[in-house]
């Protein structure tokens, strides 16, 4: 599902440049959970932003189901993430002019899906939110908004989810019910997960573990 090489960033600082990735190499196997562990600073977001294709790398690639994001147009890549990826952000990333249910119809009506209203409200029954589809983000705890966006992650049946650090803005209680859900969706679905995660206990539930340090990457287990 996903095949990086040699993959490397770079950034200008003040002329000179600033290694932020060396030489990352790593796969991940279609329903494979992988964690990718590691201090601040280390590298992980970065990471997870050109598996996305957020950004471009200065060396390297990165393959998402056979195809190289790097020979991809912006627009292009715009057109691969809304097929195949879905993704769950620390800081939740709603749309605040929109209510939940409007949250997660968003993706499923860029893909072109009719029964957008019903596919969205049947998620947000299976995250538990049935009593908060006409809610604004504003309006909803930040357990609820992370409940949100994993309806709209998982409803448009993404092949591969990326997540960074989803339990970081949220107490351990409401972190931990927000963990176990993502983890029981991602089995029912069969989707491939990456999850982003200073959490050892977390990182722990995943197949595998890859850690971050200093832009460089090694196996855990």
């Amino acid at each position: 599902m996903v095949r990086v090489e040699g993959l490397g960033k770079q950034v200008d600082s003040g002329g000179e440049p600033l290694v932020i990735l060396h030489e990352i190499s790593f796969s991940v196997a279609a329903g494979e959970t992988v964690a990718i562990v590691g201090a601040s600073g280390s590298g992980k977001s970065t990471l997870l932003g050109l598996l996305a294709g957020l950004d471009l790398p200065t060396a390297g690639s990165v393959r998402l189901d056979g195809r190289d994001i790097g020979r991809l147009d912006e627009d292009a890549r715009a057109v691969l993430r809304g097929q195949m990826l879905g993704f769950v952000f620390q800081s939740f990333q709603l749309l605040p002019s929109l209510t939940a249910l409007e949250n997660v119809m968003l993706p499923l009506e860029l893909a072109g899906q009719r029964s957008a209203g019903g596919e969205a409200r049947a998620w947000l029954e299976r995250v538990g939110l049935a009593h908060r589809f006409g809610h604004y983000p504003k309006h909803l705890s930040g357990g609820e908004q992370q409940r949100v966006a994993l309806a709209r992650a998982f409803a448009p049946g993404p092949k591969l989810i990326l997540a960074d650090e989803p339990t970081g803005n949220l107490d351990a209680a409401t972190g931990h019910q927000i963990i176990d859900l993502m983890f029981a969706i991602n089995a029912e679905r069969g989707t491939t997960l990456i999850l982003v995660t200073h959490d050892e206990e977390i990182a722990a539930r995943c197949g595998r573990r890859l850690r971050m340090h200093a832009g460089r990457m090694e196996n855990l287990d």
